[in-house]
């Protein structure tokens, strides 16, 4: 993982239910912050950026990639079209001029 930044586009992962879809978000995210090799940055957009809220189990994962210095950014237009501006428990607001800055530098891996 290391070089590269993954765009979290949705709280679940696929198309099918959306209870299964979340746990495997979940699961992804408890492997990788055991990893030695760690992402440059974990971008939340879309409704990836409800995982940042304590209504996610993820967002107690991404809490401990940015306890290892991981940033961990929300797309603002996406927390304001939620209003989750007050609900979120990790991360910090960002926009799209530091994801495009981001991923001029790495590689971006897309869950969705």
């Amino acid at each position: 993982m290391k070089n590269k930044v993954i765009l979290l586009a949705s709280d679940q992962l696929g198309k099918g239910e959306p209870e299964l879809g979340e746990g495997i978000v979940e699961t992804f995210f408890t492997i990788l912050k055991q990893r030695e090799e760690l992402p440059a940055a974990v971008f939340c957009m879309n409704r990836g950026v409800f995982t940042l809220t304590d209504s996610s189990l993820v967002s107690l994962q991404l809490k401990d990639l940015e306890d290892k210095g991981i940033d961990i950014l929300a797309c603002k237009t996406c927390v304001d079209f939620y209003e989750l501006n007050d609900k979120l428990v990790v991360g910090k607001i960002s926009g799209m001029a530091q994801f495009i800055e981001l991923a001029s530098k790495y590689e971006v891996i897309t869950l969705s």
